[in-house]
């Protein structure tokens, strides 16, 4: 058995970690701000990461999977199975370019293109009530300089 000033000890110590952690307070932050605009954004069919993922697909030139990986921040199988979430709801189109068969292109297709500007009014309501609460800028300067982490 641990004697009292141990677990004491202990506890102080978990208690320091927790509030002083970047990554633990980030990731509650994160789950608060989806939670926030998930609830908003409820008749939108999407979620945030599909919300996000189609935005991301929509907004950039480069249609590679691995590009996409890289703005996103996820992992290629995490990302290759939300993708297949999107596909199997006919909101992308996941090919193989004929001039070089390692590549995979991400197209937006029309359902998905509906569906997204269908999203946009109700993600601009859910994140100006979020500005109103809650700095964008800082969050955005957090990614941004969490860059450096890579």
């Amino acid at each position: 058995m641990q004697s009292p000033k141990r677990r004491k000890t202990l506890t102080s110590d978990a208690a320091r970690a927790v509030a002083a952690c970047a990554g633990l307070n980030a990731r509650l932050a994160a789950r608060r701000i989806t939670s926030f605009l998930e609830a908003r954004m409820a008749g939108a069919g999407l979620s945030l990461a599909q919300f996000g993922l189609l935005a991301h697909i929509a907004a950039d030139a480069d249609d590679t999977v691995g590009g996409l990986a890289a703005r996103t921040g996820l992992d290629p199988s995490t990302l290759s199975r939300n993708l297949r979430g999107l596909e199997a709801e006919g909101l992308v189109e996941i090919a193989t370019v004929e001039r070089d068969l390692r590549r995979r292109a991400v197209i937006l297709t029309e359902a998905g293109a509906r569906r997204l500007e269908a999203a946009m009014p109700l993600w601009r309501a859910a994140h100006g009530e979020l500005a109103q609460r809650l700095d964008p800028a800082k969050a955005r300067r957090l990614a941004k300089d969490t860059d450096a982490l890579d």
